[in-house]
């Protein structure tokens, strides 16, 4: 279902180019990307990158160390006087960090002086919403390679700091997941033993098997195509002959990938510097990341290997091209998420359905008068699928366990910050109100207590006209007037039940708009 049906403006639309930047801060460099967005597409302008090890910080020590944020501080700012230079204002510029951010003890420390410094705000860019993004960037692969995603795919990236694992059927998302397995991780490790060179690669994959083995928990199937992302694997592929190019996948055989892993452990990271003319930091990385990508194809028993040339930055700036609304492929694997979570706690799936199909109805034709974009009809519509999963736990205060439950689940591309709104939504679709005093609710910033308040009070109506759970209203009419909403009720039966639930639920929706509530058979108008 599309979570978002309506009337919203298309950047398919837009007639005039903008200009965009993205910025990634990553575990072993700080990269933008400039590109010219145009009825929704993407050309690609320039692209800089600088190498800044924060992981190596943050990994070894747990904190980035006043020399790195420094030297981080440094880089943004000339890529800030870049983006001052072509007028790119900062709505139209998008910062994150990774995991050498992510996991350092400092890292609010960090933001607040990139952002002194550059006026540059970094995003907290968790591991849902890395997932979201890969997802969007691989998409375009679906089409033009249709054979390599038929069945079970591995969508992989080995990063400085994590590996990112996607695994696919028929291009659905059955699991996603971020393990921390990266290069400089396993670089780090490697350090700390102060072994020698074929003692090294023996630790490498005895490391790296113990993660295939916390994957093999996850699926337990033994073949699937295996699809590769990240800097290093396409180097090796244009190494080995091979062209990488956007758009389209480029085949690896196992067998000569095993050989050129073979090539690149045979010498020290110097030499290989030098031979292939990257950076000693590139070079350090390239055998760890090889071999993983190796290691993870040979779980799957796959002859071949697909290398696609996307990166996180491609994926933020498609999710930029498109308004930062959710894609309907997106918000499919989001609904089936959720709906696998419901299936867990044996919710009445029905009734649970049918609420958020009506949620979305109401909040589509009342955009004038709650003021929210299209973003929050998504979180609205998980919050009506969940709102009444608390009850596996207790039929007392059970929208309290809804809560608990949502915010402590893990839900295909939905960040931290998304996931305690759509709790708080679930929270207060029935009994006390948002109050300062209820927890969760009181650390959101006002635009966030307002939207999970009017959220709250779209879903209680929602709720009300299922009153019977009968499904029996199959479509709503909402007419706005001076100072009430007549909501038309199309389907079959008399309305007393629902007028009456109504009546006691509809009290929020009418105190925080200000306005009446009227439920009126539309079949009879």
């Amino acid at each position: 279902m599309n979570l978002t049906p309506g009337t919203r403006s298309s950047p398919d639309t837009e007639t005039t180019p903008r200009l965009v930047a993205v910025i990634d801060i990553g575990a072993s460099s700080v990269r933008m990307q400039i590109s010219e967005l145009h009825g929704g597409h993407i050309r690609h302008l320039d692209s800089l990158t600088q190498a800044v090890s924060i992981g190596r910080d943050s990994f070894s020590k747990g904190s980035i160390s006043r020399t790195t944020m420094e030297d981080c501080v440094h880089v943004l700012k000339i890529y800030r006087s870049k983006l001052d230079e072509l007028q790119i204002p900062m709505s139209h510029v998008r910062v994150v960090a990774t995991s050498g951010v992510r996991e350092a003890s400092n890292r609010l420390e960090f933001q607040d002086r990139v952002y002194i410094a550059t006026g540059l705000e970094i995003d907290s860019f968790d591991e849902a919403e890395l997932h979201r993004v890969t997802y969007l960037g691989i998409q375009p692969y679906f089409s033009a390679n249709p054979d390599v995603f038929v069945n079970d795919t591995v969508v992989a990236e080995i990063g400085g700091g994590t590996t990112e694992v996607l695994f696919l059927r028929d291009t659905d998302v059955l699991f996603a997941r971020t393990f921390r397995l990266g290069a400089l991780r396993m670089l780090l490790a490697l350090e700390s033993l102060a072994t020698g060179a074929d003692q090294n690669r023996a630790f490498l994959e005895a490391h790296i098997l113990q993660y295939i083995q916390q994957i093999q928990h996850l699926v337990h199937d033994e073949t699937a195509s295996y699809v590769a992302m990240g800097s290093d694997i396409r180097f090796a592929a244009k190494e080995l002959g091979l062209t990488v190019q956007p758009g389209q996948l480029t085949e690896i055989p196992m067998t000569d990938l095993r050989r050129f892993v073979d090539r690149v452990f045979s010498k020290p990271a110097d030499r290989l510097a030098i031979q292939y003319r990257m950076s000693i930091a590139e070079a350090h990385a390239l055998g760890p990341a090889l071999l993983a990508h190796l290691l993870l194809a040979r779980r799957f028993n796959t002859d071949r290997i697909y290398v696609a040339q996307v990166n996180l930055r491609d994926g933020l700036l498609l999710e930029m091209a498109h308004g930062r609304v959710w894609l309907e492929s997106i918000q499919r694997q989001i609904v089936r998420s959720a709906q696998a979570c419901g299936k867990k706690y044996d919710y009445d799936e029905r009734h649970a359905e049918h609420v958020a199909l009506l949620a979305c109805m109401l909040f589509d034709q009342l955009r004038t008068l709650h003021g929210l974009d299209h973003r929050f009809q998504a979180l609205l519509h998980m919050a009506g699928l969940l709102h009444e999963i608390g009850l596996y736990v207790s039929g007392r205060s059970y929208h309290k366990h809804s809560m608990y439950l949502i915010q402590n689940t893990e839900f295909f591309g939905i960040g931290q910050r998304d996931l305690q709104l759509i709790g708080l939504i679930a929270r207060y679709h029935r009994r006390a109100t948002p109050q300062p005093s209820h927890e969760g609710y009181d650390s959101l910033d006002r635009d966030s207590r307002i939207a999970v308040a009017k959220l709250a009070a779209i879903l209680r109506v929602a709720v009300a006209l299922d009153a019977l759970r009968s499904q029996r209203i199959t479509h709503v009419l909402c007419i706005s007037e001076a100072n009430r909403v007549r909501l038309q009720a199309h389907g079959s039966g008399d309305l007393t039940a629902e007028q009456l639930e109504l009546r006691q639920s509809g009290q929020m929706f009418e105190q925080l708009f200000g306005v009446r509530l009227i439920l009126e058979s539309g079949d009879e108008v």
